[in-house]
């Protein structure tokens, strides 16, 4: 694989979630190409285990006060986070995952606001949650929010990281899709077809907007290149295949059997609020970046699938 940071000229970037998915990656990457980084972590001890050379920390426990004002940052890359997929949504867990993301970055903007050195971009992980559940309705950036908790958590996710816009920072907000690639959601989902029990998930109608691990870092590292770039991209991959129709690839490319069927009462009875991420569709269109001229280099969930089993 590429490495997407090489091109570019020395860099200071600070990262949260390093230690993420994407995180993991993205820091090895930059250190790779002889990049300078700090993280920003709430494991500063798995932090220190996971990369080498070992990048510079601020812990979540010191937090934002052990960075001088004087400390100079090209970029900062913010994908901080407590998983979303876990624990059921109950008061509680909403506000773990509303502090780990618009907390942190109310924290980042409190430090940025006095720093006596700007970077030039912020690039906010925001997610097509934004958009709410909207069935096969395609959504590019203009569509609106809707009334329900993962749309409010990524408006407000957004609305802190656009703060650092009246400090004279180009911030440039990226809407995940579902992430895959080795070691990501993959292996879960593919897991019931290789057991001879996959199957589609309530009536197989929604739609998965995903994209490949490769193009979010390769779109990272073509912000902070671009000084064009600014505003909400969609980080979905232009083809997106409902999930009967993944279903069936898998159970294709695996030669396994696509029988079975999980109801959506099931999964709503198991996981309550959180089981419309699994039963209710997003059709999420990566126009600008298309606009742009960005080629994905897996546009296609088979091109991404085959990648994962080869």
């Amino acid at each position: 694989m590429s490495n997407y940071f090489s091109h570019l000229a020395s860099q200071h970037v600070l990262v949260t979630g390093g230690t993420g998915f994407i995180g993991r990656e993205l820091v090895n990457q930059l250190l790779a190409a002889g990049h300078r980084v700090t993280l920003f972590s709430r494991q500063p001890e798995r932090a220190a285990r996971t990369f080498s050379p070992a990048p510079g920390q601020i812990s979540a426990f010191s937090s934002w006060q052990t960075l001088a004002s004087d400390t100079q940052f090209d970029a900062i890359i913010n994908l901080a986070g407590a998983p979303v997929v876990g624990p059921r949504w109950s008061a509680a867990r909403k506000q773990v995952l509303r502090d780990s993301r618009v907390g942190v970055t109310n924290q980042l903007l409190g430090w940025l606001q006095g720093a006596a050195h700007k970077p030039a971009v912020l690039i906010n992980g925001s997610a097509i949650g934004y958009y709410g559940c909207r069935g096969d309705e395609p959504l590019d950036e203009n569509a609106g929010t809707q009334n329900e908790f993962m749309s409010d958590l990524c408006r407000e996710w957004e609305e802190a990281a656009i703060k650092a816009e009246a400090f004279g920072v180009r911030v440039v907000r990226l809407r995940l899709g579902l992430v895959f690639g080795t070691g990501g959601a993959f292996p879960k989902l593919l897991l019931p077809f290789k057991l001879g029990v996959g199957g589609r998930m309530g009536d197989g109608r929604q739609v998965m907007s995903w994209v490949h691990r490769n193009d979010v870092i390769a779109v990272i590292a073509r912000a902070i290149a671009n000084p064009d770039m600014r505003g909400a991209y969609n980080m979905t991959a232009p083809q997106a295949p409902t999930q009967a129709e993944f279903a069936a690839l898998a159970a294709k490319l695996l030669h396994r059997p696509n029988l079975f069927v999980t109801p959506a009462f099931i999964l709503e009875l198991l996981l309550g609020e959180m089981a419309a991420l699994f039963t209710k569709g997003q059709r999420v269109v990566p126009k600008r970046l298309l606009d742009e001229g960005y080629q994905f280099e897996f546009a296609t969930l088979e091109a991404a699938l085959r990648d994962e089993l080869a």
